[in-house]
């Protein structure tokens, strides 16, 4: 999942320029570079807001951290999603490297990190701690990393320790408003959609200046896989067909969408915060995107009832892990980044998230109290159970990202036909395989 990409450049320059800075300063003594439990300093970097599930869970777990280990001091450093997106290999190759850090999952980012030998091997503590009996099979996937950096096997280059999926959020008082039930089939759903439309309301707040309309075209592309597919395109498995059934029933309905006033044209522009205090405002009564807004819907929506359901008749979805805790091969304090990533992963901190609103992988179900929050946690246990976790679109190639979020504006603002849309996201994915000699 990608985050806000708001002042990017200044945060990438400002990281820059401190790294450099504290490369010039020195590092102190090779006595302080070791990396054993006699490091009397933990740095830490994460992008979670104080106020996310995610940031009051790992707040805790600094706390309980300190009580644990009297005499190290925890240097927390909050960084924006994208100076670490961007700025990871330089930040890793120096001596500024902090020894614990959220980071990206999926090939393109952890995994070409843990190929660059950047990132510390976490196999035997995965093993020792216990966490490789803590996370499902699909949970793995995302910390485990072969040689070539693609996911899914290998050794542990990351831990995870919350998840998150795509789900369709609604305004449960403009559907009883219009008599209208929640789908449970495609079919059903766009019925819904229709009579919203004819009613003069356009159904989906969409965001098409980032991720979150190309996860719309995902999860209609997934409504004709199975995770045969999802192997091919994830893990390279097999050549994937780009006018396949798939991809091309992916495309075309998005597109189809668009013609029917599902999506508004001018979503092509908007950006995805822009749709979500669209839908918290009650201008649309749908929203397709992740668990990462749950939190937040439920303290900022005032105004009417909503309530989510999983994208009708998928058995597929986009979600995975959450971003993974990576320890740095240049870590001056690897033990001690070993056991603070042990303690979110305790039942303790693992409830919390689950109560704060987020997706705990270790949590007691018994001590979700919010009825909400048990559903939240309960729908991604389906998903998880069933194999359903589908990742993201943009994972399989470095860049993808941007290059889907120009072809699904080009279907939006119908620049581009479903066929050349297909055409265009088939050429950085095809390049990228022949990069990695398959």
């Amino acid at each position: 999942m990608f985050r806000k990409r708001a002042g990017a450049a200044a945060g990438a320059f400002l990281l820059a320029t401190s790294l450099a800075l504290t490369a010039c300063s020195g590092s102190g003594s090779d006595d302080d570079k070791n990396s054993g439990s006699d490091a009397k300093t933990l740095t830490l970097w994460h992008y979670e807001g104080p106020t996310s599930a995610m940031g009051i869970a790992w707040n805790k777990a600094i706390d309980i951290f300190k009580e644990k280990h009297p005499g190290v001091t925890v240097k927390f450093e909050e960084k924006s999603f994208e100076q670490i997106q961007q700025n990871a290999q330089m930040i890793l190759n120096s001596d500024s490297a902090p020894d614990i850090l959220e980071y990206n999952k999926g090939n393109a980012t952890a995994g070409l990190l843990s190929k660059q030998g950047l990132l510390t091997d976490l196999t035997d503590q995965a093993t020792q701690r216990g966490w490789d009996k803590k996370l499902s099979t699909s949970l793995q996937t995302t910390a485990k990393y072969d040689d070539d950096g693609i996911m899914g096997s290998g050794k542990w280059f990351g831990v995870p320790n919350y998840g998150e999926y795509v789900m369709v959020y609604y305004n449960q008082d403009m559907f009883k408003k219009y008599n209208l039930q929640v789908p449970t089939t495609l079919d059903e759903f766009t019925k819904v959609m229709d009579a919203f439309k004819a009613k003069g309301v356009t159904p989906l707040s969409v965001g098409g200046a980032e991720y979150p309309a190309q996860q719309i075209f995902y999860e209609l592309a997934l409504s004709k896989s199975d995770r045969s597919f999802v192997d091919d395109y994830q893990l390279y498995k097999n050549k994937v067909d780009f006018h396949g059934p798939q991809l091309t029933y992916g495309a075309q309905t998005f597109s189809d969408w668009v013609g029917k006033g599902y999506i508004a044209k001018n979503s092509a522009g908007i950006k995805a915060e822009d749709m979500g205090v669209a839908w918290e405002q009650g201008k649309f009564p749908i929203l397709i995107s992740g668990s990462w807004w749950y939190g937040r819907f439920a303290s900022e929506v005032k105004n009417f009832q909503w309530g989510t359901f999983l994208f009708p008749g998928n058995q597929l979805h986009p979600g995975s892990s959450g971003n993974i805790w990576v320890v740095p091969e240049k870590s001056k304090a690897k033990s001690l980044a070993y056991d603070f990533i042990d303690i979110t992963m305790s039942p303790e901190i693992q409830n919390l998230l689950g109560n704060s609103g987020g997706v705990p992988v270790a949590a007691d179900a018994a001590s979700i109290t919010d009825p909400k929050n048990k559903e939240l946690i309960d729908n991604f246990n389906k998903i998880s159970a069933s194999d359903g976790l589908a990742f993201y679109p943009d994972w399989p190639a470095p860049g993808y990202y941007d290059v889907l979020v120009a072809g699904v504006q080009g279907l939006i603002n119908g620049s581009k036909t479903p066929s050349a849309f297909l055409d265009e996201i088939a050429k950085p994915y095809n390049e990228n395989l022949a990069d990695l000699g398959k």
